[in-house]
């Protein structure tokens, strides 16, 4: 068994795009080690396995949007000249068969392992903030703090933006004088 890839690595190159949890083809062919255009060939070799439902090519203001984000290259740089393919879980699970390697099959485990974890913690998440709800209007005539608490619940089911670390070290203690005495 090949377990090379991270499953939060994984979960990271998930993007939502047109309503649909998509990763991009440049993220596959990264993971299953092969280059984006040999990827994109064997698709097309295999057309008519991958319906629109399975992929779709984004268009030029979603990859403007992308490139925004230094998710995509620019082609100024060297890099990407066409659009880029984006493929839904199906389209995934259906890479496996078109990409005849044990690596292909192995990573295409993990892949669909990342999907199946973000779709239970998407309905966990709806599933507990239902319930505080249903909790919040049975105690809504009750004391400021229950009110409080259930405020405080609220904020910890937000989630929060990562917070980007600096890198290096601050120094607080004033730098000291060495061989002066």
């Amino acid at each position: 068994m090949i377990n090379i890839v991270p499953p939060e690595r994984i979960e990271r190159l998930i993007y939502l795009i047109r309503g649909h949890k998509v990763i991009l083809d440049a993220d596959l062919a990264e993971l299953y080690g092969v280059e984006t255009r040999v990827l994109i060939q064997a698709v097309k070799r295999n057309l008519r396995r991958f319906p629109a439902d399975f992929m779709f090519q984004l268009s030029d203001e979603e990859t403007k949007l992308l490139r925004s984000q230094f998710v995509i290259s620019k082609k100024r740089r060297g890099g990407r000249r066409y659009l880029p393919y984006a493929f839904t879980e199906q389209g995934v699970a259906m890479l496996s068969g078109v990409l005849n390697s044990e690596r292909a099959v192995e990573i295409n485990i993990e892949i669909m392992r990342a999907f199946v974890r973000l779709r239970e913690m998407l309905l966990t998440h709806r599933d507990l903030a239902r319930k505080l709800d249903a909790l919040e209007r049975k105690f809504e005539s009750h004391d400021v703090h229950i009110r409080a608490l259930f405020e405080a619940i609220r904020q910890l089911m937000t989630p929060e933006k990562p917070n980007k670390r600096k890198i290096g070290f601050l120094v607080k203690d004033r730098a000291a004088s060495y061989g002066k005495r």
